[in-house]
């Protein structure tokens, strides 16, 4: 029997997408395809048990070495700087990190300013780079009607396509940091089954540089 390979997708679109990239690199599991509540699908023949994560636990389960390999958004990776080895840029799952605003808003710098996010680590880290003073107001949810409110001056976020934002007569006002979503690796996995690892990483790598 082959050793299996534990791969955590994150639940959703993006996962299903990297799935199609993993099922064009040879390591398909026609089970995940069927319309049920599974989490965990396994094809021994090709080696390869996938199973499907929040988003934002993937990292979590690589870094235990519940998984050998997984998919994390950039943002994941800064935010909670998990040790994992980072192996590729899928070039999937584009999007980018901003500081948005209601329109027409400035900084005038007099004062502290009030930071509504879920990413209280990147966005410190911006502003320090800036030189910034600012209050940190971590939020989960619906973080655009924190402005809107007066809950905080600006928001730090994912921006997609912005439309979300403009519903709610907010805009971008900086742009901090692209992302996308990133193959990474146990430690300790990478080490044990490197061969199967490295043989993912090129086709994937070749896939993503088709979309170039």
């Amino acid at each position: 029997m082959k050793q299996m390979l534990n791969v955590a997708l994150p639940k959703g679109r993006l996962g299903e997408k990297v799935y199609e990239m993993f099922e064009k690199a040879g390591f398909p599991c026609p089970d995940i395809r069927e319309n049920n509540r599974k989490l965990i699908f396994e094809n021994p023949s090709v080696g390869v048990r996938y199973f499907w994560v929040k988003p934002s636990d993937v990292a979590i389960y690589v870094e235990r070495g519940a998984a050998d390999i997984g998919v994390a958004g950039k943002d994941i990776l800064l935010e909670y700087e998990p040790d994992v080895y980072e192996l590729l840029d899928l070039r999937v799952g584009v999007c980018r990190m901003a500081v948005a605003a209601k329109e027409g808003f400035r900084d005038d710098g007099q004062r502290t300013l009030k930071v509504a996010t879920k990413f209280a680590r990147i966005a410190k880290t911006y502003y320090a780079a800036k030189g910034r003073d600012i209050d940190i107001i971590h939020l989960n949810g619906s973080i655009e009607i924190a402005p809107i409110l007066g809950l905080s001056d600006v928001i730090v976020d994912i921006v997609e396509t912005g439309t979300t934002l403009k519903e709610n007569r907010l805009a971008v006002v900086e742009s901090i940091l692209p992302i996308s979503a990133r193959l990474i690796a146990n430690k300790s996995g990478f080490k044990f089954k490197s061969e199967c690892i490295e043989a993912i990483v090129q086709s994937l790598a070749m896939q993503t540089e088709e979309r170039v």
